[in-house]
């Protein structure tokens, strides 16, 4: 979504922008349990059987490789090591004020080593933020059939929405395949387009698809409202969004996507998702707050998903299979030291510029804000090792293209890692 303002003479470019429309999350594997089209496009283009681009190395582990690490530990995140975060803000350079930053390495489970820098830092995450969209419809799931994993699978197969004026708007382009004729087709969602629960939710992680966002936390909203009777019919969602009052429609908001933070022990005043991701769901819908996040508070939503206590063990293991990439990668995880690596991620942009004599405003580049925000899990195995480690990176760097910065990032945090475990590249 891109808005352009002027105020008096000064041209303002305000800009929430996540992943690039061609990133693609969930094993390739997966079209035959979920049903997501686009991921049997993916497989099949991976073949060169259909359209679409080819997979590096760490982007073909199968639906079952792609599993929790942590079952059962019950961690807490240890204290901040003072060699390792020294380390880690060295990579920062001169602009260590600008980032907040969190790196839990997981490789050696039995002797976890953890580096924070500013990670009570506090701001706008953008599209990471859809994290807690996602969150609010596995708890909704899991409260309403908590003993029934197939009837939640059949929820997220088999329930068909309709793309309705909650969509409006977004540039991001999706990719709709028909498996039938293998056709490809790339655009944004438009009002009638239908997919299953499973497909919006793979269109909101996989592209960060706003439009996408805004279905699957409508229907997150009718799932706690209605319970076992969702889903309902077209013209019940109309009349329920239309005739429920705008108060009881933002403490339903609030029920659906902040309480699941605080009853999975998140603190509330440290990450929250408050408003919906497009601007008419904003106006159908007043979530009642601003949307935040720390370094800090995205590390615990990883760690806990990891451990399988996100909710629970199945609504941990989807999440971290929707964050899954198997596509082309961007920003932080486009670090060419990573591609053999497993690539877990979501990120999130934000923004904005003045007029100022000699600066250029470009993409990722503000010059009076400029945040970019990315969430990694990495994988890989090198000469036996099994490298695993997860990062948060908020930052706040002013006229510089935050997106190579976390790029860069990527790629110096991947080398420290290997260094410490001594393990060299293949």
């Amino acid at each position: 979504m891109k808005t352009i303002i002027r105020l008096s003479m000064t041209l303002i470019v305000f800009t929430l922008l996540a992943f690039a429309t061609l990133i693609f999350a969930y094993p390739l594997d997966g079209y035959e349990e979920t049903g997501i089209r686009r991921v049997e496009g993916a497989r099949l283009a991976n073949e060169g059987l259909a359209k679409g681009g080819s997979q590096p190395p760490g982007a073909m582990l199968t639906t079952g490789q792609v599993d929790l690490r942590l079952l059962g530990k019950d961690l807490d995140l240890p204290p901040a090591d003072p060699a390792f975060t020294s380390q880690i803000v060295a990579l920062l350079g001169e602009n260590a004020d600008r980032y907040g930053i969190a790196v839990l390495d997981l490789t050696d489970p039995e002797n976890l080593r953890y580096a924070e820098h500013r990670g009570n830092h506090r701001q706008n995450v953008g599209s990471v933020g859809k994290l807690l969209a996602a969150l609010g419809l596995f708890q909704a799931l899991a409260d309403t059939w908590p003993d029934d994993l197939d009837r939640r699978v059949s929820i997220l197969r088999d329930t068909i929405m309709t793309a309705d004026d909650f969509s409006h708007s977004d540039h991001h382009t999706i990719r709709i395949f028909n498996v039938e004729t293998r056709e490809l087709i790339r655009r944004p969602i438009e009002d009638g387009d239908q997919g299953s629960l499973w497909e919006y939710l793979d269109w909101m992680v996989s592209v960060s698809s706003n439009s996408a966002a805004a279905m699957v936390m409508r229907d997150a909203m009718l799932l706690r409202h209605f319970g076992q009777a969702y889903p309902v019919s077209e013209e019940e969602i109309k009349t329920f969004f239309s005739t429920t009052p705008a108060v009881e429609l933002t403490r339903l908001f609030q029920q659906t996507f902040w309480e699941p933070v605080t009853r999975n022990g998140l603190p509330l005043d440290q990450i929250r998702q408050g408003s919906f991701f497009t601007r008419q769901g904003k106006k159908n819908v007043n979530g009642g707050g601003n949307s935040y996040a720390t370094a800090r508070t995205l590390m615990e939503f990883l760690l806990k998903m990891e451990e399988g206590v996100l909710v629970d063990e199945w609504s941990s293991r989807q999440l971290k299979r929707l964050l899954y990439m198997t596509e082309r990668r961007i920003r932080y995880a486009s670090s060419p030291e990573l591609k053999d690596a497993a690539v877990y991620f979501k990120s999130g942009s934000l923004y904005k510029c003045k007029e100022e004599e000699g600066f250029k405003c470009t993409a990722y580049h503000g010059n009076v804000m400029n945040y970019m925000n990315s969430v990694a899990i990495i994988e890989q195995e090198i000469d036996g090792v099994k490298l695993r480690y997860m990062v948060i990176v908020i930052s706040n760097v002013l006229r510089q293209n935050s997106a190579v910065d976390h790029q860069t990032l990527g790629t110096e945090v991947h080398r420290l890692i290997k260094q410490e475990h001594q393990v060299k590249s293949p």
